[in-house]
């Protein structure tokens, strides 16, 4: 009898509820078990798995590791996908595959490479890997000089964090004045530049800013599923140009992405992240971890994250290539459930006398008439 499988996903993406399901409807027809801890209690996550539990807070880095050792001896955790402190423990993979737990996510190096951006751009440019031109600011001068040197070559400059992810924290540089058309509507990334750099004189120290041209659409993020022995078994493009979204296996776009994947150990599941510049597609961004909406293969036909859990758990996946290429799309929101809880009781004392149980005198009660009378008129005016 083939053993059921034991799957931990920690402090992950509320999206990834998507990617639990897949690996529930596997096509090998697999039992699966999951096991989800994050730091909120109201994560959907911790809804949809099997067991749950929240995380302890304040942990270091090394705390967290023993944390999760710990988690995955008592589970009986076969596969582990980190997300948390994943440097720290890709970094004690053996300790890991001692207590008989794959880690599903990249070497120790691949991960270091990307977790910084400008040291990525330079890593993936000495392969071949076109990059945007980029400058990495840490002073209001540093980043002044960036924005016109950027605004010479015709360019809307833009910046974000060297060390993020998920779009935290990109701003689009602007020279317009502030006023009430950045207030008007919904929230907007442009902020005017001699905000910014008050805002950096006024800091407590530097920045630690990337400058560079704001890309053009259409963003294809490829993800790509690459074994340890570094051949990269799937890589998908999914496109997304405004509300649109779809599907491609051009080679402008896997070619350059099969290359990073393959080159620099990113094993497992990985997101690779284009646009353009100019006429040429630039690498945009490295996710070493699977993609929030790696699920949205499955309109091709492809589970991406039972291939992966196979190719953990050392049975390989073999070439994983979508059979058909699913019809441009539109993404939208809907309900997951939350994990019960009780409600705090909505009154512990009777802080105010209550209202008497009898009618109040003739004279209080038109007194009473005429304040809510004129309660009415004004709220109607």
């Amino acid at each position: 009898m083939i053993s059921r499988v034991r799957v931990w996903l920690n402090r992950t993406y509320a999206e990834n509820v998507f990617f639990m399901d897949q690996l529930r409807r596997n096509p090998s027809d697999r039992a699966v078990e999951i096991h989800a801890t994050h730091g909120d209690a109201d994560s959907p996550v911790l809804a949809a798995a099997d067991t749950a539990e929240l995380e302890p807070e304040g942990l270091s880095p090394a705390g967290y590791v023993e944390y999760a050792l710990a988690q995955c001896a008592r589970r009986g955790i076969d596969v582990f996908v980190p997300r948390l402190h994943q440097a720290a423990i890709v970094a004690h993979r053996a300790e890991f595959e001692a207590a008989g737990t794959a880690l599903l996510a990249p070497t120790p190096e691949a991960v270091a490479v990307f977790e910084d951006k400008a040291t990525a751009y330079e890593a993936v440019q000495s392969v071949g890997v076109p990059v945007p031109p980029w400058w990495r600011v840490r002073t209001a001068e540093e980043l002044v000089a960036a924005v016109e040197e950027l605004e010479e070559l015709g360019d809307t400059a833009c910046f974000k964090p060297a060390a993020g992810a998920g779009g935290v924290g990109f701003r689009v540089i602007t020279r317009t004045p502030f006023s009430l058309v950045h207030l008007n509507g919904f929230p907007s990334p442009h902020v005017p530049l001699d905000l910014v750099v008050e805002a950096i004189e006024r800091a407590d120290g530097p920045v630690d800013w990337l400058v560079m041209p704001r890309l053009k659409e259409p963003e294809v993020s490829v993800d790509c599923l690459t074994g340890p022995d570094n051949r990269v078994r799937m890589a998908v493009g999914r496109t997304k140009n405004g509300r649109r979204r779809g599907f491609t296996l051009h080679e402008q776009w896997l070619e350059p992405a099969r290359l990073i994947a393959g080159g620099f150990g990113l094993h497992y599941l990985s997101n690779i992240q284009f646009r353009m510049y100019g006429d040429r597609p630039v690498l945009m961004d490295v996710n070493t971890r699977p993609a929030g909406g790696l699920h949205q293969l499955s309109q091709c036909g492809v589970n991406a994250p039972w291939a992966a859990v196979k190719l953990a758990l050392g049975e390989d996946p073999g070439e994983v290539q979508p059979p058909f290429l699913g019809q441009d799309y539109a993404v939208v929101s809907g309900p997951r459930p939350v994990r019960p809880v009780s409600l705090p009781r909505q009154r512990t004392a009777e802080a105010e006398p209550l209202l008497p149980a009898v009618p109040a005198p003739a004279a209080e009660a038109d007194a009473s008439a005429d304040i809510a009378d004129g309660a009415a008129a004004t709220a109607r005016a």
